[in-house]
């Protein structure tokens, strides 16, 4: 067969077709994982996997903190950095966003306490003028926020009720701070292990007495956020077996010290 200069040109066309819908394609798949990806929490695993263990205090037990250890860790250094750096405009989806946003308030809450040891409470950073809830904990964005910035102005807008099953305000009565970060693919069953282990604890989470559920007050101080999963009875019984008559009174005392080791 005559290899013609019209049968070259045309293999010449087809390669270049080929080539550019290789870099086409490659391309795309390189936009779309930068645009959707989430910050590299291995660090942030790392220092929890090291300072958090399993424990009790005032009769509660819990995940402890070694916070004085924390503070030395220049892991932990190198988490704040991270999430105060991070572009935000990268938090593509829902549970990039929410995973990404709990992750921040459990390290800068961490943060502030690194920041002022040795503390009895979290609350003693602050005053009842100048709560440690509204103080300048980091920046996200380029923004500099308060814990209450991060809980109020942008999680709780996001109608997932499970926040408060994974964000930790460092007290005894909080939910556990979780030993590992929070992920977009993992997200779900990460929120539905802490509510179903917090709910499992009867000194912080959820008492039964005859008819009576006595349950944690952020029932009482967020009822309202439970209403899109219809109420708090109906989350709650997503996660444990109630009477059927049942009462719920959010009214365990809430142990402010410092869950730390």
């Amino acid at each position: 067969m005559i290899d013609s200069p019209l049968n070259r040109h045309r293999r010449r066309q087809r390669r270049r077709r080929n080539l550019l819908l290789v870099l086409v394609v490659t391309f795309l798949a390189v936009a779309t994982h930068v645009h959707a990806a989430e910050p590299d929490w291995s660090a942030w695993d790392a220092v929890l996997a090291d300072h958090v263990t399993r424990g009790a205090k005032h009769d509660v037990e819990l995940n402890l903190v070694d916070y004085p250890a924390i503070a030395a860790d220049p892991r932990f250094a190198s988490v704040v950095e991270t999430v105060e750096n991070y572009p935000l405009a990268q938090l593509d989806g829902q549970a990039e966003q929410l995973a990404f946003l709990i992750n921040a308030y459990n390290v800068f809450a961490v943060k502030m306490v690194a920041d002022h040891l040795p503390l009895e409470s979290i609350k003693d950073v602050g005053s009842f003028f100048s709560p440690v809830w509204k103080k300048p904990a980091g920046s996200l964005g380029g923004e500099t926020v308060s814990l209450d910035d991060i809980e109020h102005g942008r999680l709780r807008k996001m109608g997932e009720p499970r926040i408060h099953m994974a964000i930790v305000c460092a007290s005894v009565s909080c939910p556990d701070l979780r030993a590992e970060a929070y992920r977009a693919a993992s997200l779900d069953s990460q929120l539905d292990d802490q509510a179903r282990t917090f709910l499992a604890n009867p000194a912080k989470g959820l008492r039964i007495e005859g008819d009576t559920v006595h349950t944690t007050q952020i029932f009482d101080w967020f009822e309202d956020d439970f209403d899109t999963l219809g109420g708090v009875a109906a989350f709650v019984r997503r996660y444990h077996e109630l009477p059927a008559d049942a009462d719920i009174d959010a009214d365990i005392d809430y142990d402010w010290s410092l869950n730390g080791s």
